[in-house]
C-alpha cells in the first residue's frame, strides 16, 4: 500500500497537469478575447491581476517566455508542469518556502528586461489584497506594475478563497490594462505603501469596469 501511495504521488502531478492543461487549452481556444489598453511594449513589466481571474490570462499570454512564480507545494508542482507547457519560464518559491530566493531570481530576470505575470494576492490570499513581495520586486528591479482587470461571461465561479472563475466555452473575455506604476529604488516605506494601495485599487477598479462592460454584477 505504501508503495502504491508513493507511485501515486509521483504520477499525480503528471496526470493531473496533463488533464488540466488540455481543459485550459480546449476552453480558451473557443473564447472571444478583447484587450483594452494593452501595452505595446511588454519588456520589464509585471502584469498584476487577481488570483481568481488567472485562468484566461494564463492562456492568452502563453508562449511569450514570460516569467511566473509558482510555489513548491504539491499543487504548485502541477501548476509548474502546466505553465511550462504553456510556454512560461518558471521560478519556484512562495511566501512560505523559497521566497527570498524566488524574489532574487525574479528581480534578476526583470532587470534583464524580462516580463512577469503575477497574482499579487496569491497563492494564499487574502483575496484582492496586494502582498509585499511584488512591491519589493518592482522597487529593486525598476519594473513597472501593470494593473489588469479581467472578466468573462458566461463563467463559473468556485466557492474558494479567491472565487476562482472559469469562463465557459465560447465566452467573451475582457481584459482592461491600466498605466504602469513604478516604485523608485529609494522610496520610503510610506511611499511604497502608497503605490501598493494604488495598485490594489486600480486592479479592483479595472475589474469592476470589465464586469460592467460585460453586464455582470461586481463580485467583490
Amino acid at each position: 500500500m505504501a508503495h502504491l501511495k508513493y507511485k501515486w504521488r509521483l504520477l499525480r502531478p503528471r496526470l493531473l497537469s496533463g488533464l488540466l492543461y488540455n481543459i485550459v487549452r480546449g476552453v480558451c481556444s473557443t473564447l472571444r478575447f478583447e484587450m483594452v489598453n494593452l501595452p505595446k511594449e511588454e519588456h520589464k513589466l509585471i502584469f498584476c491581476g487577481w488570483h481568481g481571474r488567472s485562468f484566461s490570462f494564463s492562456d492568452y499570454f502563453r508562449n511569450r517566455n514570460w516569467w511566473v512564480i509558482i510555489s513548491h507545494s504539491s499543487d504548485g508542482e502541477i501548476q509548474n508542469k502546466i505553465f511550462t507547457r504553456l510556454g512560461y519560464r518558471v521560478i519556484r518559491g512562495s511566501t512560505g518556502r523559497g521566497g527570498v530566493r524566488a524574489a532574487v531570481e525574479a528581480i534578476r530576470a526583470l532587470k534583464e528586461g524580462g516580463t512577469m505575470g503575477m497574482t499579487p494576492d496569491g497563492p494564499r490570499g487574502p483575496s484582492g489584497v496586494v502582498q509585499g513581495g511584488v512591491m519589493l520586486m518592482a522597487q529593486k528591479s525598476g519594473a513597472g506594475l501593470v494593473p489588469v482587470g479581467i472578466a468573462s461571461r458566461p463563467c463559473l465561479t468556485a466557492k474558494s478563497w479567491d472565487k476562482y472563475t472559469v469562463p465557459l466555452p465560447f465566452a467573451k473575455c475582457l481584459m482592461i490594462f491600466g498605466e504602469p506604476l513604478y516604485v523608485p529604488l529609494r522610496s520610503s516605506e510610506d511611499e511604497v505603501e502608497q503605490v501598493r494601495l494604488k495598485l490594489e485599487s486600480e486592479i479592483h477598479r479595472l475589474e469592476k469596469e470589465a464586469e460592467e462592460k460585460l453586464g455582470l454584477r461586481h463580485s467583490r
